[in-house]
């Protein structure tokens, strides 16, 4: 199934070269992969895995263990923005 994965901030550095611009793929998972998963082959230190996004809604960090998407879902993730 067919997913977009966004990264936002400094995480697009963590993006194929080509998508660094847009900074969102599509990817083609299988639907019991969860989110953890799909996060990993891009190398994210965990330290900057802060935020993460299914359609907008947060996703609690014990939740990334066992969550799975449905088809045309959104994963977005932000690392820990400090501004002042």
């Amino acid at each position: 199934m067919n997913i977009t994965f966004k990264l936002f901030a400094t995480l697009t550095d963590y993006l194929p070269p080509e998508a660094r611009r847009s900074n969102q793929v599509s990817l083609d998972i299988d639907p019991a992969t969860p989110i953890s998963q799909i996060i990993e082959p891009f190398g994210l230190p965990p330290k900057l895995v802060h935020l993460v996004l299914v359609n907008g809604k947060y996703i609690q960090p014990e939740d990334r263990l066992s969550a799975t998407l449905v088809e045309g879902d959104v994963l977005a993730i932000w690392p820990p923005i400090a501004g002042g």
